[in-house]
């Protein structure tokens, strides 16, 4: 993927969600991470990340469309749990937003 295309996505994602007016019981934790995602958008090796699956190690090469496939999946699934996390913290169940913030942090290469 893209620089380009990594830096608009998570500008426009991280920018629709800074006007937060309440602070819940992970607020903090989650503005540091963002911040962090933020400061890595021009970093190659930073981003979502999944795991290999069995398929891709048989014998073949992965395509160009295969990868962005991937990458894409793994976009999505990072920022649907990030943005789980961060209803749990409007709610204000620290429980929740903790283990959901720590499975975005486990899911993001910084």
């Amino acid at each position: 993927m893209s620089i380009r295309i990594a830096a608009a996505c998570f500008i426009s994602f991280f920018g629709l969600s800074v006007g937060s007016t309440q602070a819940g019981p992970c607020s903090a934790e989650i503005a540091q991470f963002e911040l962090a995602v933020r400061q890595s958008a021009g970093n190659p090796n930073a981003g979502p990340m999944a795991r290999q699956s069995i398929a891709a190690q048989i014998d073949r090469q992965p395509t160009p469309s295969s990868v962005k496939r991937a990458e894409q999946r793994a976009q999505a699934k990072f920022t649907a749990t990030l943005a789980r996390a961060k209803r749990l913290d409007a709610r204000g169940n620290r429980a929740g937003c903790t283990r959901a913030l720590a499975a975005a942090k486990a899911m993001y290469n910084l």
